[in-house]
């Protein structure tokens, strides 16, 4: 009996004979499968991907703390007690502050509504200041007298504030505080599980990185964790030794709550340029109060501190671990913040210290271990058990 045979049934003997076109055709199958389903699972989780984001920042910037705890207390069966320590430090080291932030700005709320309400009644008397001024005393105290120096021209202007858009502000702002108080929390489980179960994420993530790209994936991958650690030191640590200091500063100078502008001075110390924002206004607040000397003092003596900061000791914190020029380290804070939010302070740089090691290796090339001096120690074949160790 003849067999016809068409191209299909070519194709199929062709097949069975080596089998490479249905395992082409497998792995074409399986990769958009997953590709499937990751984007599914992305976007079905999308909401607490910035949750996921911070606990992977925190556990790495942890982790070395975190492995000598574990060498000093070998952990039991469960492995519970010192996760949750950890974890509740964590969460203890961030929430303390919001709290403190949050509970001085209710109370300064308080303070402002009592001085809408003077405002709209008895109007706002022209400050003592305002006589001192070097130059234009005059004309800004005919100004204020004319328009908030009378109670019924101040509550006239009061007049115009919409009522309902403040009530969608407080409930838009009411509603983001408690979101990302959900966010916090379900972050804190994040890194508890990622404390706990720490060494086989790592070690998944390595055998995954090294079946796909091979060594080339895992220098990427410590380049980046050597950027979070570098970026967690330079920008955490130092923003908050510079709202240290400026805080001790404020409490000198006399600025009011000078705790709740210390501590927003550590948060615009972060951002790169952001801290001079709070200088200025803290500067506002002593001038209104009538310390003329004492606002340029803050002001000059932040803005020296903060240029310090910037242009000494974050370069060599941020850039020193991974040769990354603070141009990029710039862009990286910059543009992360843009897209990512206030997580990007950390992602922004470990993607920019990815893809400077990449150009580098790419425009450098790559000389075989063992054939003089400039041969490159990352040629070896890779054999780290954990990323986070090289800090």
């Amino acid at each position: 009996m003849t067999t016809i045979e068409t191209p299909l049934r070519r194709d199929a003997l062709a097949g069975e004979g080596d089998g490479s076109v249905p395992a082409q055709r497998q792995r074409n199958a399986r990769l958009i499968l997953s590709a499937v389903l990751i984007g599914l699972g992305a976007w079905t989780i999308h909401d607490f991907l910035p949750a996921l984001a911070w606990a992977a920042v925190l556990s790495i910037a942890f982790w070395p703390l975190y492995e000598k705890a574990l060498r000093r207390f070998p952990p039991g069966k469960h492995n519970v007690l010192l996760p949750g320590l950890f974890t509740l430090g964590v969460g203890l080291l961030f929430g303390l502050p919001l709290a403190v932030v949050l509970f001085e700005a209710v109370r300064e709320a308080h303070s402002v509504l009592d001085l809408y309400r003077q405002a709209t009644t008895s109007g706002i008397p022209v400050p003592e200041f305002v006589s001192h001024l070097p130059f234009g005393a005059d004309a800004v105290t005919h100004w204020w007298q004319d328009n908030l120096a009378g109670g019924l021209q101040t509550h006239g202007l009061a007049e115009r504030v919409n009522k309902a858009k403040a009530a969608e502000i407080g409930r838009t702002v009411g509603g983001q505080v408690v979101h990302r108080t959900v966010l916090f929390f379900f972050a804190l489980m994040t890194l508890f599980f990622l404390f706990k179960e720490g060494d086989d994420v790592v070690r998944q993530c390595l055998d995954a990185s090294n079946k796909a790209f091979g060594a080339k994936g895992e220098r990427v991958a410590r380049q980046m964790v050597a950027s979070i650690h570098g970026t967690v030191d330079g920008l955490v640590l130092v923003g908050l030794g510079e709202g240290f200091i400026m805080g001790i500063a404020y409490a000198f100078a006399g600025v009011p709550h000078p705790i709740l502008f210390g501590a927003l001075t550590a948060v615009g110390a972060m951002v790169p340029f952001a801290v001079t924002v709070v200088f200025l206004i803290v500067g506002a607040v002593l001038v209104a109060s009538g310390s003329v000397v004492a606002a340029i003092l803050i002001v000059v003596g932040g803005s020296v501190l903060a240029f310090l900061a910037d242009h000494l000791i974050r370069p060599v914190l941020i850039g020193g671990t991974t040769r990354l020029p603070f141009l990029w380290v710039l862009f990286g804070i910059l543009g992360g913040v843009e897209t990512w939010g206030l997580v990007g302070l950390f992602v922004g740089p470990a993607l920019m210290a990815a893809i400077v090691l990449l150009w580098r290796e790419y425009t450098e090339g790559r000389r075989p271990y063992g054939k003089g001096p400039e041969a490159r120690p990352e040629s070896r074949p890779a054999a780290a058990p954990s990323l986070a160790r090289q800090n």
